[in-house]
């Protein structure tokens, strides 16, 4: 890669951006949706307990290391990889499956994000005033039905995330990032107010924030530990291309810290929006995906000021669902123009149309490609692609960010350290060496394993 390329390269405005966007990457449908549904499922506050143990075990490391790597490598996963390298090494080959991950990501990624911006609309619009419980989970189905309908919604979001990064790092992404997340988080603000003053809401508080362990078991455990490894989306460079955009001003391990505290803070209040309101109408908050689709939009019907309180939640679930598609579709965007030469707005063109392709399939699962099952009765194509990502290339790929950064047939214990500790702020436990060294890659590995064992069982 030139020189001259390397000067030229766009850098974040303000450190409140690095930190928001890359929070915003890591913020999304996991946070509002899967979080809330697994810690209802898995027992409430003794998971939550759990979970924010294997955050700082799982994900700290892992995120200080892709940051470290696209800091020192001033390059997107692949490139940065390749600069870092030993000579006639090939770990950058990994980085190219960082990419492929991170198409993969969107390819399924688009059509949810479409969902809740299509029930914004709805809510919106009030289309769900006035009907029944059975009324508005047979319009999900409908919607779920009508491939017409999934594909606009889809294309709208693949248009609105390019036009984002077209307009550049720091007039687009940078800009509509900050926004978004700051509205984000002033509206959830408002619905935890709303929620924790329902009648009713104390039992689900108690739920959410008193641990009891007497019915917490292993399977609570693989949960959490899955769920702080998938929050952050690591394993397939999402975060390194963030670093590359930074300065030396400030160590890594204390911008990790704040970004996984922003990302955690988000999904607690998502807890704290979701099992009050649950608990005060009676409902099951581990009820799975039919949730925010199918059981909130009931449960705001029977609120007073309903309409505006849904209206309110999925604005937010938009916002979260595209601060996570604006950082990956950069990601995408990055490895074009380093790569490939491309200026930002043909690549943002050439990468919106592919992308736009790439994501038909998991929209025409749920229409005329609904009778492929590819990982047996029930599953359809979202579910392959989610397989593909979650259980393979995201732990593979933490496996091998964890080995280039401690082993030195790859980069090495000593450059990465040094990397990570440059700039003032926290740094690396250097005591952590013996276990990020030898304990984690055995932590992920178990993740890798157990990730197939459930799809195997469920087959």
């Amino acid at each position: 890669m030139s020189k001259k390329k390397k000067v030229e390269r766009e850098q974040f405005a303000s450190r409140i951006g690095f930190l928001l966007i890359s929070a915003g990457c890591a913020i999304g449908l996991g946070n509002v949706w899967r979080f809330p549904f697994i810690t209802g499922k898995y027992g409430g506050a003794a998971f939550v307990l759990v979970y924010l143990a294997f955050l700082l075990l799982l994900g700290l490391p892992i995120m200080v290391m892709e940051f470290a790597i696209g800091r020192a490598g001033h390059l997107n996963i692949a490139g940065s990889m390749r600069a870092l390298e030993p000579v006639n090494s090939k770990w950058h080959v990994f980085g190219y499956l960082g990419i492929i991950g991170n198409v993969i990501l969107m390819m399924f990624y688009t059509t949810v994000a479409g969902w809740g911006l299509a029930y914004f609309y709805k809510e919106l619009t009030g289309a769900f005033n006035g009907l029944s419980p059975e009324e508005i989970g047979t319009a999900f189905g409908m919607f779920l039905g009508n491939t017409g309908e999934l594909i606009f919604w889809m294309a709208l979001v693949v248009i609105l995330g390019f036009f984002v990064c077209s307009l550049g790092l720091q007039a687009g992404v940078e800009r509509i990032s900050k926004f978004m997340m700051s509205g984000m988080f002033l509206m959830l603000l408002i619905l935890v107010f709303k929620a924790v003053t329902l009648p009713g809401a104390s039992a689900g508080l108690n739920f959410y924030l008193k641990p009891d362990f007497s019915n917490f078991n292993w399977e609570g455990v693989y949960a959490a530990m899955g769920q702080a490894f998938f929050t952050l989306s690591l394993g397939i460079g999402s975060m390194a291309i963030f670093g590359s955009y930074i300065g030396k001003e400030r160590s890594l391990t204390g911008e990790a810290l704040d970004v996984m505290a922003l990302d955690t803070l988000i999904a607690l209040l998502a807890g704290l929006v979701i099992f009050p309101t649950a608990f005060a109408f009676g409902v099951d908050a581990g009820s799975g995906p039919g949730l925010v689709f199918v059981t909130l939009p009931n449960i705001f019907n029977q609120m007073i000021g309903g309409q505006l309180w849904g209206i309110l939640f999925f604005m937010f679930l938009t916002f979260a669902a595209m601060t996570t598609v604006i950082a990956v579709f950069e990601n995408i965007m990055a490895f074009t123009i380093d790569e490939w030469g491309w200026e930002r707005k043909k690549a943002a063109l050439r990468n919106g149309i592919g992308i736009f392709i790439f994501s038909l399939p998991c929209v025409l699962g749920f229409g005329p490609l609904s009778g492929f099952a590819p990982l047996g009765e029930g599953t359809m194509v979202l579910d392959l692609e989610d397989f593909i990502l979650s259980n393979n290339l995201l732990p593979i790929g933490a496996l091998v960010f964890v080995l280039f950064c401690t082993r030195r047939p790859g980069w090495g214990w000593n450059s990465f350290i040094e990397e990570a500790d440059t700039g003032t702020g926290f740094k690396f436990p250097k005591w952590l060496k013996p276990y990020v060294r030898s304990v984690l890659p055995l932590i992920i590995l178990v993740v890798l394993i157990k990730g197939w064992m459930d799809v195997l069982i469920l087959r």
